[in-house]
């Protein structure tokens, strides 16, 4: 079942508001938002048919003059219920499995995003007279430091994805071997142009032009952006392509980067075998073995450069630049570290 037919199947058994709601509002992002965001709002008719209208059967029997009804009350006892509830859900059997569900403060904000955002366009299109969840304040997130790979660790990385024959043996070996170009152009073009995983993953062939050196990408939101490649990402991607046309029928031809079994490849995918190197050359911080860590690298490679922030925001395709303000707090970190290592406290010049 494809993911989008898995959408579908979701929203029809949600009120026709949420339908429309998630066609219109988030027209171009990906089928994972999408659904993300379904079942943070199928969370809330949950919550919101169980502990104020108990009348209401099945989730599609709501309507908006029910969320007219909403008070600031019950958001707030909502926020309060996302830090731990129970769900029952139905096996394909027939039997109901009861779990436990917690939310970090990142989990309840993004839930209430969603929530804000499906009485903002109920607002907006004049279906209920105001919309309550202004008064609604978000949880404070507590930002945790997330470094980039170290130029050392950078080095060991690229010497795994490209030399594996010094690391491996036996099937593991055959299994490198057999991917072995596909990745070397995969996390070149990854730490070469830091483009998200899901944008790397969605390219097909046609998008690849080596007459620009370019290739197009669909940035979140639905807009197109001509990424330009360094050298060696477009070398490695020539080599890649040339070999995957000469000895690979893929079963998804359009796709670029395609698994052993022909398929475009998965973010999961892309994460466990990034997670495999990392582990084979020692880098095992959870956020450093992870695809935006060489995101995240790329990004303050820039900075170090000294290149524009604005430029780099650009490069990086974020709308808003405070976003790419993260990325130069990492720089900042390595320049007091320069900074405070070179002082005398005698006070020598």
């Amino acid at each position: 079942m494809s993911k989008r037919t898995k959408l579908m199947n979701f929203l029809s058994n949600l009120p026709d508001f949420v339908f429309d709601y998630i066609e219109l509002a988030y027209n171009g992002e990906s089928i994972n938002t999408q659904i993300g965001y379904s079942i943070d709002i199928k969370t809330f008719l949950e919550y919101l048919q169980k502990f104020k209208f108990k009348d209401i059967e099945n989730l599609e029997d709501f309507t908006v003059s029910h969320l007219e009804q909403v008070t600031l009350r019950d958001l707030n006892a909502f926020t309060s219920y996302l830090k731990e509830y129970e769900t029952d859900t139905v096996t394909i059997d027939g039997k109901h499995v009861k779990r436990i569900r917690r939310n970090s403060e990142h989990g309840i904000n993004r839930k209430l995003s969603g929530i804000r955002g499906l009485f903002s366009y109920l607002y907006k299109n004049d279906l209920i007279s105001q919309n309550i969840t202004d008064k609604v304040d978000f949880k404070k997130v507590h930002q945790k430091m997330k470094r980039p790979l170290s130029t050392q660790e950078t080095v060991n990385l690229l010497d795994v994805i490209y030399n594996g024959e010094k690391y491996y043996s036996g099937r593991d070996l055959t299994e490198y071997l057999n991917r072995k170009q596909r990745d070397i152009a995969l996390f070149t073009a990854y730490l070469g142009t830091g483009c998200r995983v899901s944008e790397l993953i969605n390219l097909d062939v046609t998008d690849v032009c080596f007459e620009t050196s370019s290739f197009i990408v669909t940035r979140k939101g639905g807009d197109e952006q001509e990424i330009f490649m360094p050298v060696q990402v477009e070398n490695e991607l020539f080599s890649y392509m040339k070999e995957r046309a000469e000895n690979q029928k893929a079963a998804d031809e359009k796709a670029l980067f395609v698994s052993r079994l022909g398929r475009r490849m998965s973010a999961q995918g892309v994460e466990k075998i990034l997670k495999k190197y990392c582990a084979t050359v020692g880098i095992f911080d959870s956020d450093k073995a992870r695809p935006h860590a060489l995101r995240r690298t790329f990004a303050c490679n820039l900075i170090a450069d000294g290149i524009d922030i604005k430029m780099v925001a650009e490069l990086m395709g974020h709308k808003n630049i405070e976003v790419t303000h993260k990325y130069y707090t990492q720089y900042a970190i390595e320049k007091r570290k320069e900074v405070m290592r070179g002082f005398d406290i005698k006070g020598n010049r």
